[in-house]
């Protein structure tokens, strides 16, 4: 996969509050973003495709759903299909699985965050926004352990702000950052 800067990728957590939250800060990258976005949002099995239309018609660059076993390309956004976990493997395909739920959510954060951590190590951004759970947490923990770069959405500026908060708690987030500072950063790296 080619890399940008020091970054191969981004993966992102939102759970109640995120459809706003996304839209600022994927409405921001342009269509040949280099970097590939990946992302849990927390939603109910039959929301299909809905997410990935609402942010589409707001963004330049592509966003789809994830299939079992595709390519991580750069310059896309990925968001996990309602009702899975989503893994990234070694080889930087996605494995989509049906294991239980986590943190009380399937696709679960903490389990998209882990893989990618074990995946990309220092070379991977992890970001949690909006939330009323502590989904995120423990996998953005992770990517700060494999030297990673963590932020955390600011919880004043968070319209759920539990979830963000949790990452801070538990010492995940090397920066707090407003949705505006977060796509700055993103578009920075």
């Amino acid at each position: 996969m080619a890399a940008h800067g020091k970054y191969e990728a981004i993966v992102i957590g939102a759970s109640a509050g995120g459809l706003s939250a996304l839209t600022t800060i994927l409405g921001a990258l342009p269509a040949s973003f280099s970097l590939p976005v990946i992302i849990v949002q927390h939603r109910y099995r039959d929301q299909m495709n809905l997410l990935e239309e609402i942010l589409q018609n707001k963004c330049k660059i592509q966003i789809r759903q994830v299939e079992e076993k595709e390519k991580v390309e750069a310059g896309i956004v990925y968001i996990a299909p309602p009702d899975y976990h989503l893994l990234i493997e070694s080889d930087n395909t996605f494995s989509l699985s049906s294991d239980p739920q986590v943190s009380f959510s399937r696709p679960s954060i903490d389990v998209l965050f882990e893989s990618a951590a074990a995946t990309y190590r220092k070379s991977l951004i992890g970001i949690v926004l909006t939330g009323a759970n502590k989904d995120g947490a423990a996998g953005l923990l992770a990517i700060k352990k494999a030297g990673g770069l963590t932020i955390a959405q600011s919880p004043e500026e968070a319209e759920y702000p539990y979830m963000p908060q949790a990452a801070i708690d538990k010492g995940a987030a090397t920066l707090v950052l407003t949705l505006k500072e977060i796509q700055t950063r993103i578009l920075n790296c």
